[in-house]
């Protein structure tokens, strides 16, 4: 697999952000959130295509930290794009609403 600009520039971004865990609210009993766990969502995010089990495992886990990485600005692009609605919708994890 070639390494495109843009997957290179989305790839740095999600490392980095796993170095400063997000933290949840306190509703969901301050679970820590860290994005480098869904790095299995990555080529399916990316590029489309079906999810693995993996990812939708960590998507289910980390449900209630998905508002927190929307939220984020270093996360955003990545995580509103259709691709990322696709595989919640493959993985059966409603989209959230956050406020």
């Amino acid at each position: 697999m070639k390494f495109t600009t843009p997957m290179f520039i989305t790839f740095v971004i999600v490392a980095m952000s796993s170095l400063s865990p997000a933290r949840a609210t306190e509703a969901d009993c301050f679970a820590e959130c860290f994005i480098f766990d869904l790095i299995t969502c990555f080529p399916a995010m990316t590029f489309g295509g079906d999810p693995c089990k993996e990812c939708c495992a960590k998507l289910v886990e980390q449900k209630s930290c998905l508002c927190s990485y929307i939220q984020d600005p270093m996360l955003s692009i990545f995580s509103t794009s259709p691709n990322a609605a696709k595989v919640l919708a493959a993985c059966k994890v409603p989209a959230p609403t956050c406020s």
